[in-house]
């Protein structure tokens, strides 16, 4: 079992930058890979950004040179980071942590990122 804390997320001006971080924690030490998705208002919910073990990343297409993705491997706990920058509209929705360990998916409970002026 995999335990996730997310933190971050809020209200910021189109342009602006936030932080997201996700403590992952329990069997820490058999996750594969850890992202963040995102499900805006009536749309599907759809890849952010992905770093494995091997720290390989991959991120969208629409996020690419915008967001940062990261992953620190303590102990007992990893946690995943994601840096946003040059915020837009289009950014405003509900951001998931997902990990993968040991052939299974957990999901955070999501934080709301709100892009507006």
């Amino acid at each position: 079992q995999v335990q996730l804390v997310e933190s971050g997320g809020g209200l910021v001006q189109p342009g602006g930058s936030l932080i997201l971080s996700c403590a992952a924690s329990g069997s820490a030490f058999n996750i594969y890979a850890m992202g963040w998705y995102r499900q805006a208002p009536g749309n599907q919910r759809e890849l952010v950004a992905i770093v494995s073990r091997f720290g390989r990343t991959n991120y969208a297409d629409s996020v690419k040179g915008r967001f940062t993705i990261s992953r620190d491997n303590a102990k007992n706990t990893v946690t995943v980071y994601l840096r946003m920058s040059s915020l837009n509209v289009e950014d405003t929705a509900v951001y998931y942590c997902w990990v993968s360990s040991t052939g299974m998916d957990y999901w955070g409970n999501g934080t709301l990122v709100t892009v507006s002026s």
